[in-house]
C-alpha cells in the first residue's frame, strides 16, 4: 500500500479486492468508498449486491460528505446487444466541508489509478448531475 504523495492518502487493499470483483465477477453492483480521516487511507464503506438498483446506489451516498464510488450500469444496445461499463463517480456535494472536498479531490486521480478498469468517470455535486439518464448518455 503506497501513499498518495499528494494528499498522503493510501488506498486499502480491500478497496482494490472488491472493485476486482466487481469487474471480473461482476457479483456487485456497485461499491462506495470513503476517505478515513483519522488512518489517512481510502476504505469500503458499503458494497451494493448485484440485485441493487441504481436508486439503491444513489440513496446510499451522503447527502453533505464526499465519497468516491463505482457502478457496474448494465445496457442492452440499439443492436439488442448487451453490454456492461464501470462508471467511477467523484460524489462532492456543495454542502461538504470545503477541506474534505479538497482531500477527496487531491486524492482522486491516485485512487483511480489503483482501479484499473474504470471506462467513464462521472463528478457530481447534487444528484441531478448522476442521474440515470447521464449515465445512460455517457455509457454509449
Amino acid at each position: 500500500m503506497q501513499a498518495n504523495s499528494a494528499s498522503g492518502i493510501a488506498v486499502s487493499d480491500e478497496c482494490k479486492l472488491k472493485f476486482l470483483e466487481l469487474k471480473a465477477k461482476r457479483n456487485h453492483r456497485y461499491i462506495i468508498f470513503k476517505i478515513d480521516d483519522k488512518v489517512q487511507r481510502v476504505m469500503v464503506e458499503k458494497v451494493g449486491s448485484h440485485e441493487e438498483t441504481y436508486e439503491d446506489f444513489s440513496n446510499s451516498l451522503p447527502d453533505n460528505e464526499c465519497r468516491y464510488s463505482v457502478f457496474d450500469y448494465d445496457f442492452t444496445t440499439d443492436e439488442n446487444c448487451h453490454k456492461s461499463k464501470i462508471f467511477f463517480i467523484a460524489w462532492s456535494p456543495d454542502t461538504a466541508r470545503v477541506r474534505t472536498k479538497m482531500l477527496y479531490a487531491s486524492s482522486k486521480d491516485r485512487f483511480k489509478r489503483e482501479l484499473d478498469g474504470i471506462q467513464v468517470e462521472l463528478q457530481a455535486t447534487d444528484p441531478s448531475e448522476m442521474s440515470w439518464d447521464i449515465l445512460k448518455s455517457r455509457a454509449l
